[in-house]
């Protein structure tokens, strides 16, 4: 990654040459901590869902309301079944939410969370 500024390069972050093409410092966490050490990094928010569930729905408007971005795992895409949801999660019911890879729960649990 490469930091630049006015046309003039003030920072790159090259990986080093080893075996496996190892990603370690060219990642955007590295570059944000460069241009500001102290700056909160954004939480890492995902949530399992399945189409046209009401609760997956109010799951997702709770985080982005609070200001969350999240990843979506949709069940019936790519290959992803209940069995994969029970496989993650331990659990069998949509939505499932992680913060931090921390499970929250559905959206009950989610709303309490964000309130505590």
């Amino acid at each position: 990654s490469m930091l630049v500024k006015d046309g003039v390069i003030d920072r790159m972050f090259i990986e080093p040459e080893k075996p496996g093409d190892p990603f370690e410092v060219s990642d955007a966490d590295t570059m944000l901590n460069y241009i500001n050490g102290e700056a909160a990094l954004p939480k890492r928010v995902t949530v399992f869902t399945k189409p046209g569930c009401p609760h997956c729905t109010r799951a997702k408007k709770a985080l982005a309301d609070n200001g969350y971005a999240f990843e979506e795992i949709e069940l019936g895409s790519r290959g992803l079944s209940y069995s994969t949801l029970a496989a993650v999660t331990g659990a069998g019911t949509t939505p499932q939410v992680y913060i931090e890879g921390e499970r929250i729960g559905g959206a009950d649990e989610l709303e309490a969370w964000l309130k505590a």
